[in-house]
């Protein structure tokens, strides 16, 4: 199983970014993918979750929206960027559904992409 993340950058307080993240050997119909952020000196921090169903951390407040393509690629658009949002973002992965309590932890996956770096300054 593999876990390609894609799409961080720079990008100005107020703006979007569109993150994905590529899988293979994995079927993500069966399974739940998730995004989790991280910035230096702090844990991991779970961002949003897809299984049968889309799940966002408190935090995301309908600025970030989910979605998946043909059943490799899951998407993360992210508007209203504010600096807090700076981090390096995660896709995770694991083989089946996950209940919710599950999906907010990290320990809970099995496969991690490498990160993608987001930074929203001016």
């Amino acid at each position: 199983v593999q876990l390609q993340a894609s799409g961080g950058g720079l990008v100005q307080p107020g703006g979007s970014l569109k993150l994905s993240c590529a899988v293979s050997g994995l079927a993500l119909s069966r399974g739940t993918l998730a995004w989790f952020r991280q910035v230096p000196g702090k844990a991991r921090e779970f961002v949003s979750a897809w299984s049968d169903s889309s799940f966002y951390a408190d935090f995301v407040k309908s600025r970030f929206v989910s979605s998946r393509d043909l059943n490799s690629t899951q998407h993360l658009y992210m508007s209203r960027l504010q600096p807090d949002d700076t981090a390096v973002y995660y896709c995770a992965a694991y083989p089946s559904w996950l209940t919710r309590t599950q999906m907010t932890s990290s320990a809970s996956y099995r496969y991690w992409g490498q990160g993608t770096l987001v930074t929203v300054s001016s």
